[in-house]
């Protein structure tokens, strides 16, 4: 071999060993930093799909919370217009009682012109012929009293619970008002209920026909203008002489 190619080889082995001691090193250095960078992918990976799911559970409790509070509000209100009209009634409850109490409070000044006993089957509240008969009667002379009232009494008989049984006339009471309203157009400011349940019997409990007899709704119209032509005329007043009548019970 001549001097030329030795040193050809030579520079050709050299070559070979540089580049093999480059692959090498740049492997070395470059892989700690991939494995680093993989790393780093995986942990944004991760964080990416935290964040996500933390957003989703922070989604549904807004929407739980902010449906939470529309139906609380949507309660709000509810519970404000029951105040309202709660407030409302016992204003005119307190009104009516008012009214009520001076009508009563002058019931001597008013006498009656026509008055009508209302009988229910037992545990009923509705009016049945024989009922609305009696109050056509009675409503036929409201056109001609002058300065009248209405007052309507309900009652029951004695058995039951007294709480069941005030519903229970008041709910016959109310019969008795509708009709003479809607039939009659009699105002309701000229009704008044001055009793109501088992507290005023008109016959004995303890016989079936006494409480058939308590099972009524007592109706009087009363007037406090004298001279009305609607009734007769009040009796002549007893002489000194003649014996004082018994009180009616």
């Amino acid at each position: 071999m001549n001097r030329i190619s030795l040193v050809i080889l030579l520079t050709a082995s050299s070559l070979a060993t540089v580049g093999c001691a480059s692959k090498n090193y740049v492997k070395q250095e470059t892989t700690p930093i991939i494995n680093k960078t993989n790393e780093l992918d995986d942990l944004t990976a991760q964080n990416t799909k935290a964040i996500k799911d933390v957003d989703a559970r922070a989604q549904s409790g807004i929407q739980q919370a902010s449906a939470a509070a529309d139906a609380a509000d949507q309660k709000a209100q509810a519970a404000g217009q029951q105040a309202a009209q709660a407030q409302t009634s016992a204003d005119n409850a307190v009104q009516r009682v008012g009214v009520l109490s001076d009508a009563v409070a002058n019931l001597d000044n008013y006498r009656i012109v026509n008055e009508a006993a209302v009988h229910f089957g037992f545990d009923k509240d509705f009016l049945t012929k024989d009922a609305k008969d009696e109050l056509d009667k009675l409503a036929a002379v409201v056109p001609n009293t002058k300065g009248y009232i209405i007052t309507v009494e309900g009652g029951t008989d004695a058995v039951g619970p007294a709480d069941y049984n005030y519903g229970l006339s008041e709910r016959r009471a109310s019969s008795v008002i509708q009709y003479l309203g809607s039939k009659y157009n009699i105002p309701a400011h000229k009704i008044y209920v001055i009793g109501l349940g088992k507290d005023k019997p008109v016959d004995d409990n303890k016989t079936r026909e006494g409480r058939a007899a308590n099972r009524r709704v007592s109706v009087r119209l009363m007037t406090n203008t004298a001279g009305d032509n609607s009734t007769p005329a009040p009796a002549a007043a007893p002489t000194a002489t003649a014996n004082p009548a018994p009180p009616s019970m």
